[in-house]
């Protein structure tokens, strides 16, 4: 069982005494876990009708992606959930019914933000960031342009959880709260939604915005990278958030040691959901190219490897001498 050691204290796993109770703590640390670029809506508005009627936990109005903002259907929930009974059949209403409560939504929405001065202002801001109209515009073009995804917050992400949400059309982000407790003081882990986003736009400075982000470097042991990058043409079990889905044109190998280089790239033909768990399998138009020359780790710097996948764009991979080029 998993502990945190902080300041000679040690806080062990805090058992929610009920999913409301969770809920509150998602509620308190909304910016924590979503992120500076976003807005949550703590309002239960039912979708649906009178044959699929569902009420989700809450929506989020994210601006990570200056101008393309997107809104998320959040359902807030406890591990001990059954995720095919429970999580699954709740996704699913979400996606059935949200079609047909476009309107009513919007119009909760546009309550919410003129009751909340606060809520108001930020979304004024990013608005006029996105060169959008004004806030009803925005409604419209988040409601009705497109289809909403839905986040899951849950204090332990499993394998069945990650099964169910593999096999469901809708697209749906995990963010996981784990909540730890010491002498009645209560510390969160958590790693913030869009953060891997926002971390590769933002690294030390780059003038590289989320919109610009086209590539995702993948850390490849020889097996897999012979047998799957060379010989599949496709790359697979690739975690990533729903909105990076159609920003995605080309996937780069960083090949471990001993080769410690990025050394091919391909053009993505299409990502598709793997199998039924939960990550994607990214296609490629054309057999892997290699890069002449390779790009190493810096001499100096071998923290920059990547481990597991991280984005960047085709831009500074071209133009890149070494790895740390590459996420400056």
């Amino acid at each position: 069982m998993a502990r945190i050691l902080h300041r000679e204290k040690t806080y062990v796993p805090y058992d929610y005494d009920s999913e409301a109770e969770f809920e509150r703590a998602v509620v308190d640390h909304s910016q924590g876990l979503f992120g500076p670029d976003s807005v949550y809506f703590d309002i239960k508005k039912r979708l649906g009708n009178e044959n699929i009627l569902t009420i989700p936990d809450g929506y989020l109005l994210d601006f990570s992606f200056q101008h393309s903002p997107h809104l998320y259907i959040i359902e807030n929930e406890l591990v001990e959930h059954d995720p095919f009974r429970h999580i699954g059949q709740q996704l699913l209403k979400f996606a059935t019914a949200y079609q047909e409560s476009r309107h009513k939504l919007k119009q909760a929405l546009s309550r919410e933000i003129q009751a909340d001065r606060e809520k108001r202002r930020f979304i004024k801001k990013r608005v006029e960031k996105a060169q959008i109209r004004n806030i009803d515009v925005l409604l419209d073009q988040v409601i009705y342009e497109g289809q909403a995804d839905a986040i899951v917050v849950i204090d332990q992400i499993t394998a069945d959880l990650e099964n169910v949400l593999g096999q469901l059309t809708m697209d749906t982000n995990l963010v996981q709260l784990q909540s730890f407790v010491c002498d009645d003081e209560v510390i969160h882990h958590v790693e913030p939604f869009q953060q891997d986003v926002r971390s590769a736009a933002e690294a030390n400075g780059a003038s590289v915005s989320p919109e610009e982000l086209d590539t995702v470097v993948v850390a490849a042991r020889r097996e897999g990278f012979e047998e799957r990058f060379l010989g599949e043409d496709c790359w697979y079990k690739i975690g990533m958030s729903s909105s990076m889905i159609e920003q995605i044109k080309y996937v780069a190998a960083y090949r471990t040691a001993p080769v410690s280089a990025i050394t091919h790239y391909a053009e993505v033909a299409s990502i598709e959901k793997y199998e039924d768990t939960g990550k994607y399998i990214l296609h490629f138009k054309e057999p892997a190219e290699e890069l002449d020359p390779a790009i190493p780790l810096p001499e100096d710097d071998t923290d920059v490897a990547p481990q597991g996948r991280q984005y960047t764009t085709m831009k500074l991979l071209r133009d890149a001498d070494t790895v740390g080029d590459v996420f400056p």
